[in-house]
């Protein structure tokens, strides 16, 4: 399966998603989080029909603890929407039903 994502640092975030020009669902995980592993999976079997809409950055939150601790991280995974360099919501759907409705809803 072709990668669908980008992923981001402490060093790229501001050039990865604050700057992107799409809008950015933004996914900070962990390999040790099931709950993140299985909304990854989710994410990858969805996005490609929304590739020319928006950008789908992950950020793995046990290389990243900076960007945790700045977004104010207590529980993964945490999914969020970033337009125009902001967070605009953060995204609580995590079945792939509601997920599309909300990329939808949205795009």
């Amino acid at each position: 399966m072709q990668k669908t994502y980008l992923t981001a640092t402490t060093e790229t975030f501001d050039a990865v998603v604050l700057q992107a020009t799409l809008p950015v669902l933004l996914d900070f995980w962990a390999p040790w989080c099931a709950p993140c592993l299985s909304l990854g999976r989710v994410i990858e079997q969805i996005i490609p029909e929304y590739a020319d809409k928006v950008l789908v950055v992950k950020i793995n939150a046990d290389e990243n603890p900076e960007l945790c601790q700045r977004h104010g991280l207590r529980s993964l995974p945490r999914l969020s929407l970033y337009q125009h360099g902001q967070e605009i919501e953060i995204i609580e759907e995590r079945t792939r039903a509601r997920l599309e409705r909300y990329l939808e809803s949205r795009f």
